[in-house]
């Protein structure tokens, strides 16, 4: 693995929310800079069985990007019970939100416009995003969630995640937060 990529996590689905034309998720997160963080996700899926958001050639901040295939990270500081939410669509698009506890006091996110790659393979897809965090922020230690929704050709929806807590699909749940990281080393280490 080269210095800076990301080492690569499954996702498992939610028990509720199946999609059996999905064959692999997968993503990780490492320090791309002092203040900023890199994101690497891996969908392997049928075509004829996924929806793909198509690119957008103006992409730019879209809310609900949750609503159809999308990749997730959730970014949390470990003195605080705050937590970022962003959203990478393979459409280009990206959304970020910041709250300021669980569910709770939800502000657009980020000044820096995230930079998004994306690269197509038969039938995997990757994305990697680089997101730069407003410099001096709360904390160096971290705790990051990491997901992804697939939508299938109906519309239905599934849910990947690291892991899942009791109930319903909850991407916000502080049990979903299972990778530490510092933001001063290169290293990622799970709890």
């Amino acid at each position: 693995m080269a210095k800076g990529e990301a080492s690569i996590i499954p996702l498992v689905a939610h028990p509720d929310a199946p999609n059996n034309g999905v064959r692999r998720v997968a993503a990780g997160a490492v320090p791309a800079g002092p203040d900023s963080l890199r994101f690497q996700y891996v969908l392997e899926a049928d075509p004829l069985r996924v929806r793909i958001p198509p690119l957008v050639t103006d992409a730019g901040r879209t809310d609900k990007l949750w609503a159809h295939t999308c990749f997730e990270a959730f970014v949390g500081f470990a003195e605080s019970p705050g937590y970022l939410e962003l959203n990478f669509s393979p459409s280009g698009e990206w959304a970020a939100y910041r709250f300021d506890s669980y569910r709770q006091g939800m502000t657009p996110a980020l000044e820096a416009v995230p930079r998004l790659a994306l690269r197509r393979l038969g039938e995997t897809l990757e994305l990697q995003a680089e997101v730069q965090l407003d410099p001096g922020g709360p904390g160096r230690r971290l705790r990051i969630a990491l997901s992804t929704v697939v939508e299938d050709w109906e519309g239905r929806l599934s849910y990947w995640a690291m892991r899942h807590p009791a109930g319903r699909p909850d991407f916000h749940h502080p049990e979903g937060f299972g990778l530490a990281l510092e933001l001063s080393s290169q290293a990622v280490t799970l709890p």
